[in-house]
């Protein structure tokens, strides 16, 4: 049979339900009655809330490698930003204690300034401030190096004091810097004056190792002299200017067996850790001169330089 004579249309027997083309407008219509409905009237809501319910196992097992995934990153994020704030952190409060360090040395040095203002107002002889380098290299004695030379008008001899007290003595002057002797040192002497009593004593520079001080020699038994008392410098010796606070005695010891008693001292100043000092003038520089040597420096300067034609000037 040839391939032109066969029907190509389905036999009536097959025909079933209507056509595809009127399915398609039927549902076209339902769908959109479904859609007018829904957002007229909201009738899906109930099938939505029943379908997403339904469906909330799956949906919620199909999910869990993304969320683990989002997790894994979230925690190795805010670890690493932990780790970096920690690190600020550190950071921020190494700056912050060294400035507090800072802080406290600059109110320290604040106050220790302003008492060593207050001593030289109390000083009545011409001063220079200094700052005290270095501790001498000598470890056998008791010395520091400060910022003031003969530049600066420094002369040898010159008494040192902190806002505490006397210091030590300027032994030695260079240019630049000077090298002070401290009232510790085993060669210091000073002359002392008992505030109480008015007596009159030798101190002498006393380094141990429990700690330095002074010791008053020579002192007899029968001296007057407590525990507690306040030493001040004399004012005799023609360096130290009178009523600068020296020492307070610490210790009296009276020994029977000598006549004199073993008196130990504890310096005011600060020997150790002192940064500012004072530099007086020494006290026999201001002094006037004697009437002798003043009457011989008129004299000498009233004679008439010897000439030709002048007696004793070479002529005969």
């Amino acid at each position: 049979m040839p391939l032109g004579t066969l029907d190509r249309t389905p036999p009536p027997f097959f025909k079933q339900g209507p056509s595809a083309l009127s399915r398609l407008v039927v549902c076209s219509a339902l769908a959109l009655f479904l859609m007018v409905a829904d957002q007229r009237f909201d009738v899906m809501h109930p099938v939505r809330t029943v379908l997403a319910t339904a469906l909330y196992p799956l949906q919620w097992t199909v999910m869990q490698p993304v969320e683990l995934v989002r997790r894994g990153g979230r925690y190795l994020t805010s670890l690493h930003a932990a780790q970096q704030g920690e690190a600020l952190a550190r950071a921020q409060l190494a700056v912050q204690a060294e400035r507090s360090q800072q802080v406290e040395l600059l109110m320290l040095e604040n106050q220790r300034l302003r008492a060593l203002l207050q001593m030289h107002d109390r000083v009545q002889t011409r001063s220079v401030g200094a700052q005290v380098l270095y501790d001498a290299a000598d470890p056998y004695s008791r010395k520091v190096m400060i910022d003031q030379g003969l530049a600066h008008g420094i002369e040898a001899g010159s008494p040192v004091i902190d806002d505490q007290g006397v210091l030590g003595q300027v032994t030695r002057v260079y240019p630049l810097v000077s090298e002070v002797t401290l009232l510790v040192d085993r060669d210091q002497i000073i002359p002392v004056l008992n505030a109480r009593t008015g007596a009159r004593y030798v101190a002498f520079g006393q380094p141990g190792e429990k700690g330095d001080g002074l010791e008053l020699r020579y002192t007899l038994s029968s001296a007057d002299i407590d525990e507690g008392d306040l030493l001040v410098t004399s004012g005799v010796d023609g360096v130290y200017p009178a009523g600068l606070p020296v020492a307070r005695v610490t210790r009296v010891e009276r020994r029977v067996e000598s006549s004199f008693n073993r008196i130990l001292c504890e310096p005011l100043a600060r020997i150790d850790g002192v940064l500012q000092v004072l530099v007086l003038s020494p006290v026999d520089a201001q002094l006037p001169p004697r009437p002798a040597e003043e009457a011989t420096a008129r004299a000498r300067a009233a004679r008439p330089a010897a000439g030709p034609g002048h007696p004793g000037g070479g002529q005969p």
